[in-house]
């Protein structure tokens, strides 16, 4: 089993930045991909970036390339997502994942672990 818990959601204008990190408990970190995913109300939870295990792969949603990026600090279990530029419609629940695929996993069915969410809102 591998425990998440996200954290560094908040209130934010537009133009602001936001740092969400993911630490992970129970198994060995360095052995799982990991990714973030969102979902706002009424809508489908998406896919936002994706990272390898080493870290050395990144992958990204159309909508958040250029603003947002992934990162990982094996060494202290924790992965983060730094926010920069948000939008009102960057405004959802954060999900971060963990899977045990090699490479980067795009897709949700891909992971086998979640937590709980942090809330994101970016006012206008």
């Amino acid at each position: 089993q591998v425990q998440l818990v996200e954290s560094g959601g908040g209130l934010v204008q537009a133009g602001g930045s936001l740092r969400l990190s993911c630490a992970a408990s129970g198994r060995t970190f360095s052995n799982y991909a990991m990714g973030w995913f969102r979902q706002a109300p009424g809508k489908e939870r998406e896919f936002v970036a994706a990272i390898s295990r080493s870290g050395g792969s990144t992958y990204y949603a159309d909508s958040v390339k250029g603003r947002f990026t992934i990162s990982r600090d094996n060494a202290k279990n924790t992965m983060y997502l730094q926010m920069n530029s948000l939008k009102p419609e960057d405004t959802a629940v954060y999900y971060c994942a963990a899977g045990s695929a090699l490479g980067v996993i795009l897709t949700a069915v891909g992971y086998d672990y979640w937590g709980q969410g942090t809330q994101v809102t970016v006012s206008s």
